[in-house]
């Protein structure tokens, strides 16, 4: 799907988040202990989630449409499911869980959301979101996290 240029910086946050969850998927299936997986669920949280739900909020989800308003409210979701993950000794179920809310959020951006945005507004707003997204880091992708537990069976 071809996205908007002004929106592409995001969409390629959302491939991250993919990315994520299925670290996140590969441990459990790895048999990961919970215990090592949820530092990193906090680790990407607070380097990148963070940032990015506070860029879409700043610039792109200002509307008090439903696709707009779902969006805030996901967003909301999905924060408090990270502070339960990680302030609680969550099990596999959980894990699995989170990282289907997640998924299925971006992929509502980018399937509902973000297409609804491109045909709604108006060239003027997309070059404002555009203008202040411009600051977002050229390396998005940069998980320095050590601990590589998707990919490593130790426990």
């Amino acid at each position: 799907m071809k996205r908007n240029t002004h929106l592409v910086p995001l969409s390629r946050e959302h491939h991250y988040g993919l990315l994520f969850c299925w670290k996140i998927r590969q441990g459990v299936t790895l048999k990961v202990a919970a215990a090592r997986i949820v530092p990193y669920v906090r680790y990407f949280y607070e380097t990148h989630l963070r940032q990015h739900f506070h860029e879409e909020e700043a610039t792109l989800f200002t509307n008090n449409d439903p696709y707009c308003q779902r969006a805030l409210t996901e967003h909301k979701e999905i924060v408090q499911r990270v502070l339960q993950l990680t302030e609680n000794e969550p099990d596999a179920a959980a894990l699995i869980s989170f990282a289907d809310l997640l998924d299925a959020h971006i992929r509502y951006e980018e399937r509902v959301a973000f297409p609804y945005l491109e045909q709604n507004l108006s060239q003027e707003q997309l070059d404002t979101i555009g203008n202040a997204l411009r600051h977002l880091p050229t390396d998005a992708a940069a998980d320095t996290y050590p601990d590589p537990f998707w990919i490593s069976t130790k426990n």
